[in-house]
């Protein structure tokens, strides 16, 4: 927990891994959950069918203190992709797959690239800039925007401090009111996104979402949650991983010269960074529906099981030196998105706008450089993300 942990977490990473895969470990909220570390380990975990994600197999502890949000929008809005089991997830998950494919992506590249360079160019003419305000929380959204069909007055309104929802704020936290403010403010969103997409109609994915909830496909809770999902896990996430992708070049400068040198070396370079320091540190909730064993360890029925993507990354058995960030690195089979049926479904959509941004941000801001000591950088507190609030960079002269 804090500061220090957040702004480095992998040399305890590596003493954990080094000690065993399974281990018992404290949460912020008071929860005690089930820690899985290393590669084999972790992609074993993943793809346990033992293991569930509907938050109905947890057990009273877990339940005292990780009920977060309370109720009723813990029922409402908690019922989307990530906590949901075979067969109502394979049902869910149709609704939304045809809007990331990796063709459809594709196509949508040049838009993406217009969005990016009107970000750039509202950046001052010479740095320095916070690249989060000014680029890295902007750029995702809008993208997000264009894929699943957000009207831009709606998407205008978007208030990202809404996204913080997913931060645990436990009920006696003195930020409780202002979390629950958030969470009202968000569902409020939400009822607006589904009335105006009722009034109009369409072919894009949300205009599908809430027909398939008017023909009885899917529960109000249903459709309220995968908009949610959508909103919240289709920003901050790739956010985040711009920034920390952004921090891994400053702290490698001979590899960020190759990178703005060669923009060839892109997509191995951004698998590299996903696997260097993944926005995702951690995974959601598992649970056994039994007592059962987890690679030598007992665990009670309805305990939390969380698994460590960014120890499995590390793993020095599966990637050799890895705290080296080499963009060369191939084959490079991390598990930044996930393994298994819960593997991430905007998967193309956020390797695309890694791409875009990073590749643009090298090429129209010659000397890109941190404007600030790496001591300074604010690390978000989440749990199980990555990520600054906040990211002065210099730059020459934009381009």
């Amino acid at each position: 927990m804090g500061c220090p942990y957040k702004a480095d977490p992998y040399p305890l990473y590596e003493r954990m891994r080094e000690a065993g895969p399974v281990h018992r470990v404290l949460f912020p909220s008071g929860v005690r959950a089930w820690l899985v570390t290393g590669y084999d380990a972790a992609r074993s975990a993943l793809t346990d069918d033992r293991l569930g994600k509907n938050h109905d197999r947890g057990n009273d502890r877990w339940r005292s203190r990780a009920s977060i949000m309370p109720e009723p929008q813990h029922s409402q809005l908690q019922v989307h992709l990530l906590h949901q089991d075979p067969p109502v997830h394979t049902r869910m998950r149709r609704f939304v797959t045809d809007a990331f494919t990796p063709r459809r992506i594709e196509s949508l590249h040049p838009r993406f690239q217009e969005l990016a360079d009107a970000l750039v160019d509202a950046l001052p003419d010479t740095g320095p800039a916070d690249l989060v305000a000014g680029f890295a929380a902007p750029f995702p959204f809008q993208v997000l925007a264009e894929v699943i069909g957000l009207p831009s007055g709606l998407a205008a309104r978007f208030d990202r401090d809404w996204g913080k929802v997913v931060q645990p704020v436990g009920p006696t936290d003195p930020g409780r009111a202002r979390y629950e403010a958030r969470l009202h403010g968000l569902q409020s969103y939400i009822a607006e996104v589904v009335a105006h997409k009722r009034a109009r109609g369409g072919d894009d994915l949300l205009a599908r979402l809430v027909r398939a909830r008017d023909t009885g496909e899917l529960s109000q809770e249903q459709l309220d949650s995968m908009i949610f999902q959508l909103l919240v896990a289709g920003q901050e996430p790739v956010t985040n991983q711009i920034t920390t992708a952004l921090i891994a070049l400053f702290r490698n400068p001979a590899e960020l010269s190759r990178l703005r040198e060669d923009p060839s070396l892109l997509p191995r370079a951004v698998e590299e960074l996903l696997r260097y320091d993944s926005a995702f540190e951690l995974t959601t909730w598992r649970f056994f529906d039994r007592d059962s064993d987890l690679h030598g360890t007992a665990i009670p029925a309805g305990d939390s099981v969380i698994v460590s993507l960014c120890a499995a990354n590390r793993d020095p058995d599966r990637f050799p030196d890895p705290g080296t960030l080499d963009l060369d690195r191939d084959p490079n089979p991390h598990l930044a998105f996930g393994h298994g049926i819960h593997f991430c479904p905007g998967a193309a959509l956020a390797r695309a706008e890694l791409r875009i941004a990073l590749g643009t941000l090298l090429a129209r801001l010659p000397g890109l450089r941190p404007a600030i000591a790496d001591e300074d950088l604010a690390w978000i507190p989440a749990v199980l993300g990555r990520g600054t609030s906040r990211l002065p960079a210099g730059y020459d002269r934009r381009r």
